[in-house]
C-alpha cells in the first residue's frame, strides 16, 4: 500500500497499468462468479470463499459487485458473510452512502432477522424506495416490536412516501396485534381516500383488525364491501365471529360462504371449531369432523385434528377427544394441552395428570406453559401438594417460570391447597405481576381466611397502576363480606362503577352478598332490582340474603318471582330457600317445598339438603321428627346433619336427646370443635358440670381447641376487634366504665343474668361476671363511646350470640335509643326498640 502510494506521486510507469489490468481480471472473473446461481451446493461454497478472497478495501471493487455478493448473502441467508462484506464497504468508503446497495444491506439484514441493524441502515437511506419500508414494516409486524411498524408507516407518511397496497396489509396486522383500534381506523381511512379500501387483501386484513379490535360491526361493513370475495376474507369473518363466541353468526358466514360457491378450506374448520366448543354444540361439532374426513383435511394436519380434539373437549366429549389424540401420529404443543386441558375442564384431574407424565417423558420438548397451568389446576383441585411442589421445582429448572400464565396458575395452586403462606411468598417473587396475578392471591387470601391482607393487597394493587378487572372485584368483595367492612364495600362498588365493571353480572352478584352480609339488605336489593340481566346465581344469593336476615316471607316471595321470569330454580336455590324458612320458623312452608323439590322439579337431594330439613324441623322444636327424618335418609348421615339437630338439643334444652346424638357424633368423628362444645354447654345448663367438664377433657385429648368468641366493629372505616374477657383495647378502661354504666341501667329494667350460658362451675356472682364480658358486649360499649348521636351500631361475631347477650341486647337498645345489628355465624340479629327481628327464634 505504501509502494503504491509513492507510485502515484511520478508519472505512471508501464507496470502499473499491468497491475490495474491483472486486478480488472480478478474482478471481471468475481463478477462472473457472482452472475452465476448460488444456490447450488458447490455454488454455496465458492460464495463463502469468494467472499473471503475479496481484495483489501482500498484495492475496492465496483458497487455493482458488491451488490451481487449481498444479494448473494441475502437468499442463502448468509449473515457472517453479509456482515464481513458489510465491513469492506465500511472501510473502503467508496460506496458507503450508495442508495442501492444500502437498500440491499438492509434486505440482507432483515433475511436473517437483525431487524435492528436493518433499521440503522434504513434510516441512513435519504428516499429509501416503497419496497423497503414495505419490507420493514412486515419485519416489525410479524415479529415485533409491534409498534415499530406502525411508527415506520407514519414516518414514510410523514416524507412524503407514498404507500400502495402491500403496505396497508403489514401495518394494519401491527395493529391488530397491538389491538390500537385508533390507529387502525386512522390507516383505514387513509385507504379509503387511496381508493384502495376495497381490495380484498388491504379489506381482510381490516376485517381481522377490527374483529380482534372487538368492533364487529365494523368489520362486517368491510367485509360488505368487498366484491370479490376469496376464502381468506370468508376464513378472517369466520374466525373473528369465533373470536366472540358469537355461534350463530359463525356458523351463519359459514353456510354462506359455501352457498357463494366458495369451498371451505382447512382453516376455516380449524377458525369455527373453537366457537363450537364454546357452545357446546357436540351435533355441529360432529358434522363438521364428517366434513373434515370427507375432505381429508385432517389426513396428517395436526391443526385440523387438534380443533377437533379441543372442540370435543369443550362439548365434554373427552371419550372422542381421547380418541382423536390417540390417532395422531405427530403431536405438537397445542395437542397436548388441549387433551390436559380438556381432562381437567370435565374435571377429570387424574386422567390429566397420567396424560402430563406421558408428556414429560416422551415428548418434553412439546412442552407449552398451557400444560402447566392445567396441570396446576388439577393439582389444587386434587389438593395434591406435593405433585404441586414438584412441578414448582420443574418451572424454576426448565425456565417456565417466567411465563405470567404458569406463575398465576401456580398462586391459585397453593392458595387452593392452603398453603397461602407459599402463595403470598412466591406471588412477592415475582417480577411481573398483571391483574390476573393480583386476582389469584386476593381471593386465595380470602379463601383461606387473610380478608384484612387481601384488602391491604387491592390497596397495593391500586398503587401499582394495574386496572382491576371483574375477577379483582369477584375477590375483593366477599372480603369486605367476610369482615362486614361496609367501607370498604362501598369504596369497591366505586370502584367497579369507574372502571365500568357494575354491570357485570357476577359484580352485581358479589355486591348483593356483600351488602347483605354488611348488614345493608336495602341496598342488596337496590343493586338486585337495578340489574339489566340475571342468572341462577342472583335469585340464589338474593333469597340466600333475606334468609339470614330472618326475611322468610322475602324469601318466599321472591322464589316465586324467580319462577313467574323463566327461571328455574336448582339445587342451590333449594337450599337457600330451606335456610330462609329455617331462620324465620316457617316449617310447614319448608316441607312443602321440600316436598315439592323432589316430586315437582324432580331435584334428588343431597346432603346439605337434609341438613337444612333437618335444622328447619330441629329449630322449630320437633326435635323427634327431626331425628325421625335423620333415621329415614337413603344414605348415611354424616356428622354435620347429627350436628344441626345436636344445636337444637341445646336451644329447647333437650339434654337425653343431646346426650344420644353425642355418642353418635363421636362414634363418626367430631369435624371441629362446635360439636364438643354444644355437648359442654347442653350439660352445664343442666346443671351437670361433672358432665361438661369430661366433655371438655375429651375434647383436649382429641387434639380440638375452642375458637375463642370474637367480635368485632368498623369505626371511621377501621376494624376493632374484641375477644371475650380481653382487656388490651388502648381504650378498655373506657369501654369498662360504659358496659358498668348500661348494666347498672339495663337492670332496671328488669334483666338478671342468664348464668345457664357459662360452662364452669362458678359461684354465681362469677358467672354473672363471665358474662357481662363477652365479646360482642364489649364491641357494643365502644361503639357507644364512639359513634356519635343515633348511629346505627353494627357488630360482627364469629360464634352464635349466647342468649344472655341476645336478652341484654334487646334492652340496650331500649336504654341508648340505638339500633343494633350482630351478626353472627348463623344470621342476622336486628334489635331495635327491646326487641329483635328474629323473634327470638335462632
Amino acid at each position: 500500500m505504501v509502494l503504491m502510494k509513492s507510485f502515484l506521486v511520478h508519472k505512471r510507469p508501464y507496470f502499473f497499468y499491468l497491475f490495474n489490468g491483472l486486478l480488472g481480471f480478478r474482478t471481471k472473473i468475481l463478477h462472473a462468479f457472482i452472475l452465476t446461481s448460488p444456490y447450488s451446493s458447490p455454488g454455496f461454497l465458492q460464495l463463502k470463499k469468494t467472499v473471503k478472497e475479496v481484495p483489501l478495501p482500498n484495492l475496492g471493487l465496483s458497487a455493482d459487485i458488491y451488490f451481487r455478493i449481498v444479494e448473494n448473502c441475502t437468499q442463502l441467508k448468509l449473515l457472517e458473510e453479509g456482515k464481513k462484506i458489510h465491513q469492506h464497504i465500511l472501510w473502503s468508503k467508496a460506496h458507503v452512502h450508495h442508495p442501492s446497495l444500502l437498500e440491499k444491506l438492509t434486505l440482507m439484514y432483515l433475511s436473517c432477522n437483525k431487524i435492528e441493524v436493518a433499521r440503522l441502515i434504513f434510516y441512513e437511506i435519504l428516499k429509501p424506495s416503497i419496497f423497503l419500508c414495505n419490507a420493514m414494516i412486515r419485519a416489525y409486524a410479524w415479529k415485533g416490536p409491534f409498534n415499530r411498524a406502525i411508527d415506520l408507516y407514519y414516518h414514510l407518511i410523514g416524507f412524503g412516501i407514498k404507500p400502495n397496497k402491500y403496505t396497508f396489509p403489514f401495518v394494519l396486522k401491527a395493529c391488530s396485534t397491538l389491538l390500537a383500534l385508533e390507529e387502525g381506523t386512522e390507516i383505514h381511512t387513509h385507504a379509503k381516500k387511496m381508493g384502495l379500501d376495497c381490495d380484498v387483501y388491504i379489506s381482510t386484513s381490516l376485517i381481522d383488525m377490527y374483529m380482534k379490535c372487538g368492533q364487529v360491526h365494523e368489520a362486517r361493513l368491510v367485509f360488505l364491501q368487498i366484491e370479490i370475495r376469496d376464502v381468506v376474507a370468508w376464513n378472517a369473518m369466520v374466525a373473528g365471529c369465533s373470536l366472540h363466541g358469537l355461534y350463530d353468526d359463525a356458523v351463519g358466514i359459514l353456510l354462506e360462504m359455501q352457498s357463494r360457491e366458495t369451498s371451505p378450506k382447512s382453516s376455516t374448520m380449524v377458525g369455527i371449531l373453537p366457537v363450537i366448543g364454546q357452545a357446546k354444540a357436540l351435533l355441529q361439532g360432529k358434522s363438521i369432523h364428517c366434513f373434515c374426513l370427507r375432505r381429508f383435511f385432517n389426513e396428517g394436519d395436526v391443526l385440523v385434528n387438534t380443533a377437533i380434539l379441543d372442540m370435543y373437549a369443550k362439548c365434554e366429549s373427552v371419550a372422542y377427544a381421547r380418541t382423536i389424540f390417540n390417532k395422531i401420529s405427530l403431536k405438537n404443543e397445542v395437542t397436548w394441552s388441549a387433551m390436559i386441558g380438556g381432562y381437567v375442564q370435565c374435571e377429570k384431574m387424574v386422567e390429566a395428570l397420567v396424560i402430563f407424565d406421558q408428556l414429560m417423558l416422551n415428548e418434553a420438548s412439546n412442552m407449552a406453559a398451557t400444560s402447566l397451568a392445567s396441570v396446576l389446576r388439577a393439582c389444587a383441585s386434587l389438593s395434591d401438594i406435593k405433585r404441586g411442589t414438584k412441578i414448582h421445582c420443574y418451572l424454576i429448572k426448565s425456565g417456565f417460570l417466567s411465563d405470567i400464565t404458569v406463575g398465576n396458575s401456580l398462586i391459585s395452586m397453593y392458595a387452593k391447597v392452603g398453603s397461602i403462606c407459599d402463595a403470598v411468598c412466591f406471588f412477592n417473587e415475582m417480577d411481573l405481576k398483571d391483574t390476573v396475578s393480583y386476582s389469584a392471591i386476593i381471593s386465595g387470601l380470602v379463601q383461606n381466611g387473610s380478608a384484612e391482607e387481601a384488602l391491604a393487597l387491592f390497596k397495593r394493587m391500586q398503587l401499582s397502576c394495574l386496572k382491576p378487572d371483574a375477577a379483582t372485584m369477584v375477590g375483593v368483595l366477599p372480603a369486605c363480606s367476610y369482615m362486614s367492612a361496609l367501607r370498604h364495600g362501598r369504596c369497591s362498588h366505586g370502584y367497579a362503577i369507574t372502571f365500568g365493571l357494575s354491570s357485570e353480572v357476577s359484580i352485581c352478584n358479589a355486591l348483593i352478598d356483600m351488602y347483605a352480609k354488611c348488614g345493608k339488605i336495602d341496598l342488596s336489593r337496590l343493586v338486585f332490582d337495578g340489574m339489566k340481566e340475571r342468572d341462577t346465581v342472583t335469585w340464589n344469593v338474593m333469597i340466600a340474603s333475606y334468609g339470614i336476615h330472618g326475611m322468610g316471607a322475602e324469601a318466599l316471595s321472591l322464589f316465586d318471582s324467580m319462577q313467574d321470569e323463566g327461571f328455574t330454580p336448582d339445587d342451590i336455590t333449594f337450599i337457600c330457600l330451606f335456610s330462609a324458612c329455617s331462620h324465620s320458623g316457617l316449617v310447614i312452608e319448608g316441607r312443602s317445598w321440600y316436598e315439592s323439590m323432589t316430586q315437582v322439579y324432580k331435584i334428588v337431594p343431597r346432603m346439605e339438603h337434609y341438613i337444612c330439613i333437618v335444622d328447619l324441623f330441629a329449630r322449630g322444636g320437633l326435635l323427634a321428627e327431626a331425628h325421625d327424618f335423620i333415621t329415614r335418609m337413603p344414605f348415611e348421615p354424616d356428622v354435620r346433619v347429627w350436628s344441626a339437630l345436636l344445636s337444637a338439643c341445646r336451644t329447647h334444652k333437650n339434654t337425653e336427646l343431646g346426650n344420644e346424638v353425642s355418642g353418635i357424633i363421636q362414634r363418626l368423628g367430631p369435624e371441629g370443635t362446635g360439636n364438643f362444645v354444644l355437648m359442654s354447654n347442653i350439660y352445664s345448663a343442666a346443671g351437670r358440670y361433672h358432665e361438661a367438664a369430661r366433655v371438655r377433657i375429651l375434647q383436649q385429648e382429641k387434639g380440638f381447641r375452642k375458637s375463642p368468641g370474637c367480635s368485632w366493629v368498623e369505626i371511621q372505616g377501621k376494624i376493632h376487634a374484641f375477644i371475650g374477657g380481653d382487656s388490651s383495647h388502648p381504650q378498655s378502661s373506657m369501654i369498662n366504665e360504659k358496659l358498668a354504666d348500661l348494666f347498672v341501667k339495663i337492670k332496671e329494667l328488669g334483666y338478671k343474668a342468664d348464668t345457664s350460658f357459662v360452662i364452669h362451675d362458678l359461684v354465681e356472682e362469677e358467672k354473672e361476671n363471665a358474662l357481662v364480658y363477652h365479646s360482642e358486649k364489649l364491641a357494643i360499649a365502644f361503639a357507644l363511646v364512639s359513634l356519635k348521636g343515633n348511629q346505627p351500631i353494627f357488630i360482627t361475631k364469629n360464634l352464635r350470640v349466647c342468649g344472655d347477650c341476645h336478652t341484654a341486647i334487646k334492652l340496650i337498645t331500649l336504654v341508648t335509643k340505638r339500633a343494633i345489628t350482630v351478626r353472627d355465624v348463623s344470621r342476622f340479629h336486628h334489635f331495635e326498640e327491646g326487641l329483635c327481628n328474629c323473634g327470638d327464634f335462632w
